[in-house]
């Protein structure tokens, strides 16, 4: 189901790729990993581009960063595909995302700590012209395609004595790249 996803908005060559502030970067790997498992499509991760070659995204081990454009295009785990947001306020997005420079990165993926992850930035931050969120929070799941949760999820919340939050509000980059309010070209940036 997920690469019948991608190869079904890979037709979409003719989109154009011309970033502006405010679009969303999608991260498309060619593997699966853990996330990709439990999500739709094969995106395990979104930025923000923030004008002026930079992005604002939130990684492992850094947390809430600035990143020059060319640095994360050149990632060779995968590649970037552009999501336009439709009615975002681009500019004031950026400026909300960029409130969470510093915040550390939230490896386990929960609503209500002061860590966050990569589209929990996006939700946190995407406001429309009237200064209202775009983007609501999902059920998260943390289950596979056999409706089992992975090994690697069970040990994670293990290690930290807690369940697997199924079911708590969030997201993830497969199933934002997914929202009618985003256009995707899935034209790679170079």
């Amino acid at each position: 189901m997920k690469r019948l996803l991608i190869a079904a908005v890979l037709g979409c060559a003719s989109c154009s790729t011309a970033l502006r502030t405010g679009d969303l970067l999608f991260h498309v790997v060619d593997a699966d990993n853990h996330i990709t498992l439990v999500t739709p499509a094969s995106i395990d991760h979104v930025a923000i581009y923030a004008g002026h070659g930079q992005v604002v995204e939130a990684i492992p081990h850094e947390g809430v960063v600035v990143t020059p454009l060319s640095e994360v295009l050149q990632r060779e785990d995968g590649h970037y595909f552009r999501g336009r947001v439709a009615a975002a306020a681009r500019r004031q997005s950026v400026s909300n995302a960029r409130q969470y420079l510093g915040q550390p990165y939230d490896t386990l993926f929960l609503p209500t700590n002061a860590a966050i992850y990569c589209s929990e930035l996006v939700l946190q931050s995407f406001v429309d012209k009237q200064g209202q969120a775009i983007f609501a929070p999902v059920p998260m799941t943390f289950r596979d395609a056999h409706d089992s949760i992975p090994r690697y999820w069970k040990q994670l919340y293990a290690r930290h004595r807690m369940a697997v939050p199924e079911g708590e509000p969030g997201s993830n980059p497969g199933e934002l790249s997914q929202r009618s309010q985003v256009k995707l070209s899935m034209k790679p940036l170079r």
